[in-house]
């Protein structure tokens, strides 16, 4: 019990931390700055450690996938595309959202039995949900696919559910901000996703 309790304020700290950083990638992303990467990188460490320590197993795990994505995210926006001058944002067309969606369920549903039968994982289908639709989610960020934002909205209201319960609260507190800030990057997005096609046609 005293190795718990010294280790609490610590990572109240550490969770803070990662809080703030985690909330200038959102607002940079929004931006279509590449600097958030840089802030997606330090925090996604911190939380790897975090969700490790209070047995949500997958959103662990897909930390470690934030950190490679946030590498990968970087070379994208910097010297992806065919000039090499950074991609640019384009939309998906609502056959290949049927897919995916199809795709977020049918493997949550399968890592969400396996973890409720062979391991202690806390919430293992909305664990498993919410870790799924983010690992398809954040690849659609490093291609600047629009519709990211719409999808982000809907994780960041379940995952909130998970960290109330868990008791991180800041982290669910910046989950509500998520969701707000998700909406403003979609609607940002789209109005220069429209300036693109409009100069393009």
């Amino acid at each position: 019990m005293e190795s718990l309790s010294g280790w609490l304020p610590a990572a109240s700290a550490w969770e803070a931390l990662a809080v703030v950083l985690a909330l200038a990638y959102l607002v940079l992303a929004a931006r279509e700055n590449s600097l958030c990467w840089y802030c997606a990188l330090v925090s996604t460490a911190i939380y790897t450690a975090l969700f490790w320590n209070v047995s949500l197993l997958m959103e662990s795990a897909l930390n470690v996938y934030y950190m490679g994505m946030a590498v990968y995210g970087w070379y994208q926006w910097r010297e992806g595309g065919d000039d090499h001058q950074g991609i640019k944002i384009r939309a998906l067309r609502p056959h290949h959202h049927g897919a995916i969606i199809a795709l977020i369920l049918v493997v949550s549903g399968v890592s969400g039995y396996l973890l409720q039968e062979n391991s202690d994982a806390a919430w293992p289908y909305l664990d498993s949900f919410t870790t799924w639709a983010s690992v398809i989610t954040t690849w659609m960020v490093t291609q600047k696919i629009l519709e990211n934002w719409l999808y982000w909205i809907v994780i960041d209201a379940v995952s909130i559910v998970l960290y109330l319960d868990r008791g991180l609260d800041m982290t669910a507190a910046l989950f509500v901000a998520y969701v707000l800030i998700a909406g403003t990057g979609y609607v940002s997005w789209r109005r220069h996703y429209r300036r693109q096609y409009l100069a393009h046609a």
